[in-house]
């Protein structure tokens, strides 16, 4: 391809004017072969612009990360999607390494993507000459060349940083070869303080880190080259910083390669001992590995450490980075006997001259205070910040020491009220001390000898600052009320001011960021303070709107959490401003959803609003007039979400849906159904789970609007269909066929026309592969709701079903994924309904849950008891009828004593543990009880138990990314058996159904015996003795049944017996379906 023509079309793709006509050029020419090595040689020649140059290289990373692999057609007979020639992609792969090493920057990190889209489909098998070519380049005494080949071998580890050890062969192979390579560049290396040599540092500690951050591979790197590797990161983390970048301006440094390659050094020293070096907290592997490492490396690596932290102790800059890494490492020594006895001497400082400055008010933290309270709120509540901030590394220390250590807790204390007590201690060092004593309070509430002291310190030292002058103090007395919230005031007053104090911050302080804790102060003492409640009713609608102007203004998470706390306790009292509420909070929605910013905190703001909206119609769902009101600006919300195809908010519009159509369903709702219906066509077919909920209030809050436009049924009828048809899994599947059923047992003789599509539908689903009994179950259920529905309706619809079936017809079930094609022919009549007569009879012990076996039970009994048109199969499995009918009734007598237990069970209230009983002596290790090595050892111990034991006792531990979970495996046995699907109830569900399944079957046996002798002695002749026995307890279960119903009805009735008319008490079933 003409490389000149080629770099003339990229020109003219930044020039806007030509633009749309050369990317269609691009388009037409993109799949020729030699378009690809074509490109890559445009974007290496040095004499192109570097604008073009870049153009051309996003144009070929696009096209190796979106078609480098080759693609299956999407179905059988369509056209093969593109994919690059295998001769472009060998040239590229052949050039690929050198043109990383050889270009520029700005071109060397697009490049390195198309590395690790080629690493992750070729390598080893077409491109093990990668390895061959990295070593080449890093053993050429050129340095310019080792940039490139390490940016290419970070890909290339990186592409196995998260596999298991048993995926990950390829590359230990390779690196065996070029770990070796690597620590001999580091070293090197090392004497140079240059910023080209500590940045190609920094690179190889990148490699190595994602070498060893998931596993440890001890066979690659042994005991000795570990030792070499870690000494590297100890020297890297020692070594001091060129004088020079002191001139630098603070906030500038942490983007110095120097502090970058201490944070990387840092970082694998954590990681080191946090996965592969904690006793009793590792996995067995690395058991005696880690035993082997604290022994070996805590003295050094502390000595280290706490060199670092002199130095920041002593106003010598340290990145924040590097402090909070260093903190994170001492937090996991603290646990740790041996490791103890380095620290134990220095932590006390460590408490006073590190922690103690990093939980005071800064002089960063007062500048975007005053010059941006917004931003200030944002980072205070980012919980992504805490995972770098080397604030929340010191309170996790400071926890940790006070907690498991002895005398650091009275130490710690001490000193806090030093600070407290100090004439001369300025506002910036009281919040330091009081954001001590916050981070603390779990320990001090549990601890004898303060919890007792607790209220007066609070009203002695919190209560004056919320009049304090400077705003950073009032909002470290709500913050400290927060996390006291639990705490026993002993006099009523005290926690009345508290209430007081945290009312007015909210609703007078000048100062947002004072506000937004405030009101999470109000929501713990809400939450733990029972007599609050009252205490706060009397100003509680100035309270919902000063928050509602808050969440606006500062479109903060926590407080739509607050506001849900709030709607939920105050209901009665805030249904007045409800409406305004909900304005308030939709046109913060909206407000959110119009920023261009997509980021993660606005997602969660935008949630926690539609979660609050759904909190609001939750509790006032008994209003149906404040439901009407709150209606139209809901829906406003719905449509907005679904007409501009916001798909990460679907799942909560289609809540909302929910909350609207539970009791009453106005006609803008069925608009609504209307519109997901749409939504669902165009891109809602993965949301058909989150639309189950709204969808069966459709059907069955009110049914006859539902049945009055056939549009209704068709809609959910094709969706069904789509996703029963479609490839959406087994659970959405399994909704499907719950609706289908439901729709069926909730419009009993009135949608016969449907019956036939319904079942030729679900038949057809059973042809297919069915991983899982739940989904062959709920096919089948579909079948045996029609059943009851209309017996002669189903067997007609049966008979004329067009389902192929094996031709062999000795399959007893229905055929599997394993039929071949060839082996399937069409069903000649009758054929289909032996089939799943059969299949239903194979699988009665499939059938879980109360009402999958209630209806199972009517089914069989509306099956034995057709006499004008009982198909022959049902004769054929006669002698099996009862023995499954017994079954279910067994399983059925579990569940519902399962359900009267849950019922009648009180919540038992945790005890409070003492935390003194936690602490550690000096030599003794943390256990982490829910850590791999801990419950590997039960494991054992259960093991060696079992040997003795009359009982199976089984103790393994699953592996959370574990995929070989057995959905058909009935050891897990649930005692109430409850099925997922249960809660999507049918008129068979309801408290007073006036179908018993026992009563059914009693009298339909009994009108058998007596009507047709020949057909109850086929029925009966084979049952044993035990079943004999087991089907007169069902005979007396039922009588107690009818009698506690018959007892139910007079009392509910006030003693009165109503007239059969009214209810009745026995059915005629004369060959018709039960409840007619």
């Amino acid at each position: 391809m003409d490389t000149r023509k080629l770099t003339e079309i990229l020109r003219a793709t930044i020039d806007p004017n030509q633009r749309q006509q050369a990317e269609e050029q691009l388009d037409q020419i993109h799949k020729i072969i030699g378009f690809a090595p074509s490109l890559l040689q445009v974007v290496m020649l040095a004499d192109v612009d570097m604008p073009v140059r870049q153009a051309g290289v996003i144009c070929l990373k696009n096209l190796v990360t979106q078609h480098w692999a080759e693609k299956e057609p999407v179905e059988p007979g369509q056209p093969i999607p593109f994919s690059v020639h295998e001769q472009d992609r060998a040239m590229i792969r052949d050039a690929i390494v050198d043109a990383v090493v050889h270009s520029p920057e700005l071109i060397r990190s697009q490049l390195s993507l198309c590395v690790i889209s080629i690493v992750k489909h070729d390598f080893p098998g077409r491109w093990t000459q990668i390895v061959d070519k990295i070593s080449i380049y890093l053993q050429n005494p050129d340095a310019s060349g080792w940039s490139g080949a390490l940016l290419c071998l970070y890909q290339l580890v990186k592409n196995y940083e998260f596999k298991k050890p048993g995926e990950r062969a390829p590359l230990n192979e390779a690196m065996n070869l070029l770990l070796p390579m690597i620590y001999q560049l580091c070293l090197r290396l090392l004497p140079d303080p240059s910023e080209q040599s500590v940045l190609l540092q920094k690179q190889i500690l990148k490699i190595y880190f994602a070498l060893t951050q998931y596993t440890l591979p001890l066979d690659l790197i042994s005991r000795e080259a570990f030792s070499q590797w870690m000494e590297i990161v100890r020297a890297i983390a020692d070594r001091p910083v060129p004088e020079q970048t002191n001139q630098i301006e603070e906030d500038d440094r942490v983007d110095l390669p120097w502090w970058k390659c201490k944070k990387w050094a840092l970082h694998i020293m954590h990681r080191m001992f946090e996965r592969y070096g904690s006793p009793g907290k590792v996995t067995k592997e690395y058991k005696e590995f880690s035993e082997w490492y604290l022994v070996t490396f805590s003295g050094g690596i502390l000595e280290v450490l706490l060199k670092i932290l002199d130095q920041y102790r002593n106003k010598i800059y340290v990145s924040p980075r590097v402090v909070h890494q260093t903190l994170n490492y001492v937090n996991l020594a603290v646990s740790h006997a041996h490791s103890w006895k380095f620290l134990k001497p220095h932590m006390f400082l460590i408490i006073q001259d590190v922690l103690f400055p990093l939980l005071s008010h800064s002089k960063a933290d007062e500048e975007l205070w005053n010059s941006d309270p917004y931003e200030y709120i944002r980072v205070t509540f980012d919980i992504f910040e805490d995972f770098v901030s080397p604030v929340t590394a010191a309170q996790t220390l400071l926890h940790s020491a006070c907690k498991k250590r002895k005398g650091m807790l009275p130490k710690t204390m001490g000193f806090v009220m030093e600070v407290l007590t100090s004439p001369n201690a300025d506002p910036r060092q009281k919040d330091g001390a009081l954001h001590m004593v916050g981070t603390l309070a779990d320990i001090l509430l549990k601890t004898k000898f303060y919890k007792e002291q607790m209220d007066k310190m609070i009203c002695q030292y919190v209560f004056p600052e919320f009049s304090s002058p400077h705003g950073h103090m009032r909002a470290r007395a709500c913050w400290v009320l927060h996390y006291f919230s639990e705490i026993k005031f002993r006099q009523e007053g005290m926690l009345a001011e508290a209430v007081r104090l945290t009312t007015n911050a909210l609703l007078n302080d000048r100062d947002l960021p004072v506000k937004v804790q405030a009101a999470v102060a109000m929501q713990m003492l809400l939450t733990n303070q029972d007599r609050a409640t009252k205490m706060l009713e009397p100003q509680i609608k100035q309270i919902a709107l000063e928050l509602l102007n808050i969440i606006r203004e500062t479109e903060n998470d926590d407080l739509t959490t607050v506001m849900q706390k709030i709607v939920c306790i105050y209901t009665e009292q805030l249904m007045s401003l409800s409406l305004d509420i909900c304005k308030h909070l939709a046109a913060t929605f909206t407000k959110v959803m119009d920023t261009d910013e997509g980021s993660d905190e606005k997602a969660i703001t935008a949630m926690g609003l539609l979660n609050t909206v759904e909190t609001l119609l939750t509790v006032m769902e008994d209003h149906p007039v404040i439901i009407s009101q709150l209606q139209p600006i809901v829906l406003q919300v719905i449509g907005l979400i679904f007409s501009q195809s916001v798909m990460e908010f679907y799942e909560e519009a289609l809540s909302l849906v929910y909350n609207l159509t539970s009791k009453s369903v106005s006609p803008d709702m069925w608009k609504v159904l209307e519109m997901m219906y749409n939504v669902f066509q165009k891109d809602g077919f993965d949301y058909f789970t989150d639309m189950m909920p709204a969808l069966h209030n459709y059907v069955t809050v009110d049914t006859p609007a539902f049945l009055s436009n056939e549009n209704h049924v068709l809609a959910i009828f094709n969706m069904c269909k789509a996703v029963l048809t479609g490839d959406a899994g087994e659970d959405p599947e399994c909704h499907a066929a719950k609706l289908l059923e439901v729709i069926i047992l909730q419009c009993k003789g009135q949608i016969d026309q449907c019956i036939p599509s319904f079942v030729e539908l679900v038949l057809t689903r059973l042809m297919r592969e069915v991983k899982t009994s739940e989904l062959r179950t709920m096919c089948l259920q579909v079948v045996i709701a029609a059943l009851y529905y209309n017996p002669s309706l189903l067997f007609d619809a049966l008979d004329k079903v067009s389902v192929p079936l094996p031709s062999d017809g000795s399959t007893p079930a229905l055929p599997s994924a394993d039929s071949s094609p060839a082996a399937i022919t069409p069903a000649p009549p009758g054929t289909v309904t032996a089939h799943f007569v059969k299949q239903w009879i194979h699988d009665t012990d499939c059938f879980l849950g109360l009402h999958d076996r209630k209806l199972c039970v009517l089914g069989l009994c509306t099956l034995v008891n057709t006499p004008g048109c009982r198909p022959s199969a049902v004769t054929e499995c006669a002698s099996q009828i009862i023995p499954s009918l017994i079954l279910l009734f067994d399983g059925l007598k579990r569940a519902y004593a399962a359900k009267a237990q849950v019922e009648e069970e009180e919540e038992e209230e945790a005890e409070e543990t003492d935390v003194e009983d936690q602490v550690l002596d000096s030599d003794e290790d943390d256990i982490d009880e829910v850590g791999p090595d801990y419950l590997e050892r039960v494991q054992d111990r259960v093991a060696k138990a079992n040997t003795n034991s009359p009982f199976n006792i089984v103790a393994t531990i699953e592996d959370e990314e574990s995929d070989d979970d057995d959905d058909d495996d009935d050891e897990e046995y649930d005692p109430s058996e409850e099925t997922a699907l249960e809660s999507y109830t049918t008129p068979l569900d309801e408290e007073n159904c006036v179908v018993d399944e026992y009563v059914v079957f009693k009298e339909v046996l009994q009108n058998i015996q007596a009507n047709d002798p020949s057909w109850y002695q086929i029925l009966t002749s084979q049952l044993t003795l035990e079943q004999q026995k087991s089907l007169q307890e069902v005979f007396l279960l039922a009588d107690q049944r009818k009698a506690a119903a018959e007892s139910k009805r007079i009392e509910q009735s006030g003693g009165y017996v109503f007239h059969q008319q009214t209810v009745p008490t026995s059915f005629n079933f004369g060959g018709k379906p039960f409840g007619r």
